[in-house]
């Protein structure tokens, strides 16, 4: 619904200043999205990939060619970008997929899960360069993860969702002190999530989650 990519079904809310329902075209242009699913072409070059989405974003044709190579050289992908995407790793995937989201220098970045299925490697590569993202832009993350240590690393405030909604938001640290001296973001969200043993979806939620760990692995 903050992507504009479906209709809020009650209510509305905006980004940088523009509301999601009458003035979408304005919000999208003020973000960047990743999404879980796959979002590069693996029989394009990185360089051909970003050509299009640049062509996508309307960026002036004098200026593509500085852009992509500004944002392969911020993702450590330069010595890539003449390969083809099918050949990457997992991580350079994402990577990929990140500079294609920043080509037009977007003051949001949604990520939907963006280290999902990457090995630890991977993760904390991923991890460094969105850090690196906000410091040296000033870009807002907000991304969705089911993973807690990285909710704890990357983010200054956390929502912790329950069956559609919103059970607890906050610091990491005041989170995790609504829940006790020593918990850890892991308790906060078993606690809030009420501690259900079987929480993690049906199995068309299992289904998607293991098909997209499959792809980008």
């Amino acid at each position: 619904m903050l992507t504009t990519l479906l209709p809020p079904t009650a209510g509305n809310a905006s980004v940088d200043g523009h509301s999601i329902t009458r003035e979408a075209v304005g919000v999208r242009r003020v973000i960047g999205y990743v999404p879980q699913f796959l979002s590069a072409d693996g029989a394009l070059t990185g360089y051909e990939n970003l050509l299009i989405f640049s062509k996508l974003y309307d960026i002036p044709r004098q200026e593509r060619k500085q852009r992509i190579s500004d944002v392969l050289n911020f993702m450590g992908l330069s010595g890539f970008s003449n390969k083809l995407v099918r050949t990457y790793s997992g991580g350079m995937i994402r990577r990929l997929e990140i500079a294609q989201a920043m080509l037009h220098r977007p003051k949001v970045l949604f990520l939907d899960e963006p280290t999902i299925g990457l090995d630890p490697v991977a993760r904390k590569a991923v991890w460094q360069h969105l850090q690196q993202l906000r410091a040296d832009y000033g870009t807002t993350l907000f991304l969705t993860t089911h993973y807690m240590d990285e909710a704890d690393l990357l983010c200054g405030r956390i929502a912790i969702m329950h069956l559609g909604k919103v059970a607890a938001i906050g610091s990491p640290s005041e989170l995790k002190s609504s829940v006790g001296d020593d918990a850890t973001l892991d308790d906060v969200f078993a606690y809030y999530s009420g501690a259900e043993v079987d929480s993690g979806g049906g199995y068309r939620e299992t289904s998607r989650v293991r098909r997209i760990a499959r792809r980008v692995g």
